[in-house]
């Protein structure tokens, strides 16, 4: 179902609140009480999900369901949020892939102060660019995420963009038991190797699901990876799929190929053109399905692939003029107890690793660029697990790889290989601090982050 601003998303019109008898008060989003203010009231609380058939697992959620509500706005518009925290810790949200002003990006004391419990902030923004994006807290994150706090973004284009259907798919893996239980969300070894692994795939919430899509028809499927650490490698066999967008950005149409490695963080639209009536395909990780496509009834005539998407409006880098800096993400230390009681580190940038739990991290850049300057970043990965670095704020063009053959394209998030070597660029036409880190939730919380200064 496609939400549009000022409805009530959850289907409760009027209410903030709602009991669920012995699970207590559960609540969601809905209509504010006052639109010349806001158009979101996105609530964050305690949800009870079916995650393992006849279990109940105590997530955490936005709007009563994980993943969170579907908040959707067009290219253009003022999206406002009022979020409400009714958990029990301080929270925030980041808004991610997102070109915001700093005081919006929901990083805690870099942009704005934890939400409290009990209290609310407004986010208020324009979002410039199409796309499928998504949103999630910068706060406890292995904990937050791992728990059902996460949800999809999607910007529509300004005018339609040729698709008559389409599909979100939110995935995610869980950690959780065979009784729905939660395990670690995170376990140092792991965490100093490719991250802490849920064990329970899911799209939109569900293990294994059947999705009905309209037969001969040509669908867009939005997939976004929600998920702390794993990378899903993607692919459809027997199927007509074409990629139209990565990470929000529009891409020149081409066929989906073998497989595409969607890491932490990541998104792919992809156009499908569904099979007759009756015929069923498998959506995989590798060779483990994810979900089955299933075709049904359409009264439609056969649909054709649309035209591609328009361009975002994201600053084109000067190459000839660029200043060229080089970022190393490397181990910082073997395994180890944390030093004196501090987190773990087990990541760096370039020599340095963040402390999650020091304030003033962000006081120290790892680099300082200047308004509308123009910049190449060299990406060095010097380990052999995957980093998706993501950087808020900006987009950025990735021009190389020593690794792969790369048509150019803009993005905010880049799977760095094993021993990979990119090439990226951008204008830093954003100012404020912004973080630089690893989407791998493990890593980042161990190290794998940075903050980037434009002044």
């Amino acid at each position: 179902m496609k939400l549009k601003r000022r409805q009530v998303l959850a289907g409760l019109a009027g209410l903030g609140v709602v009991g669920l008898g012995a699970g207590g008060v559960r609540y969601w989003l809905g209509r504010p009480e006052n639109v010349a203010s806001h158009d979101y009231e996105l609530i964050a609380a305690p949800v009870d999900v079916e995650l393992v058939p006849g279990r109940s697992t105590p997530a955490w959620g936005y709007g009563g369901q994980v993943p969170g509500v579907e908040i959707r706005c067009r290219q253009g518009e003022r999206l406002r949020v009022r979020f409400i925290n009714q958990l029990e810790q301080q929270t925030t949200i980041h808004w991610h892939g997102i070109r915001l002003p700093l005081e919006m990006d929901g990083v805690p004391y870099v942009s704005q102060l934890p939400v409290l419990p009990g209290e609310y902030f407004d986010y208020d923004f324009i979002c410039p660019d199409a796309g499928s994006y998504w949103y999630h807290p910068h706060t406890t994150s292995s904990e937050q995420l791992g728990r059902g706090l996460v949800g999809p973004l999607i910007v529509e284009e300004r005018e339609p963009s040729g698709f008559q259907h389409e599909r979100t798919l939110s995935l995610k893996t869980w950690h959780v038991d065979e009784q729905g239980t939660f395990t670690a969300f995170s376990v140092p070894r792991e965490a100093a190797r490719e991250g802490t692994r849920g064990r329970l795939s899911t799209i939109n919430g569900v293990s294994l699901p059947t999705l009905d899509l309209p037969a001969r028809q040509v669908v867009r499927l939005r997939l976004i990876n929600l998920d702390n650490t794993v990378t899903y490698r993607l692919n459809l066999p027997g199927a007509e799929a074409r990629i139209y967008a990565l990470d929000g950005n529009p891409i020149k149409p081409r066929p989906l190929g073998k497989n595409y490695w969607l890491g932490p963080g990541m998104r792919i639209d992809l156009a499908l053109k569904v099979p007759a009536i009756g015929a069923e395909l498998s959506l995989r990780n590798g060779p483990l399905r994810l979900a089955t496509i299933r075709s049904v009834s359409s009264n439609a005539a056969p649909g054709d692939w649309p035209p591609a998407l328009p361009a975002n409006p994201v600053a084109e880098p000067d190459l000839s003029r660029a200043e060229t800096l080089r970022f190393n993400f490397e181990w910082a230390a073997t395994l180890a107890s944390p030093n004196q009681g501090g987190p773990a580190r087990y990541w760096q940038i370039n020599g340095q690793a963040w402390d999650i739990n020091d304030k003033t991290c962000a006081d120290r850049p790892i680099a300082t660029l200047k308004k509308d300057g123009h910049y190449i970043f060299v990406l060095r990965n010097m380990a052999q697990y995957l980093h998706p670095i993501h950087l808020h704020g900006m987009s950025f063009k990735v021009l190389s790889s020593d690794r792969k053959k790369i048509e150019p394209y803009f993005t905010d998030t880049y799977l760095l290989g094993k021993n990979e070597t990119a090439r990226i660029a951008f204008v830093a036409d954003n100012p404020g601090v912004w973080m630089f880190h690893c989407h791998v939730i493990d890593h980042m919380e161990t190290g794998l982050m940075a903050a980037i200064a434009v002044v």
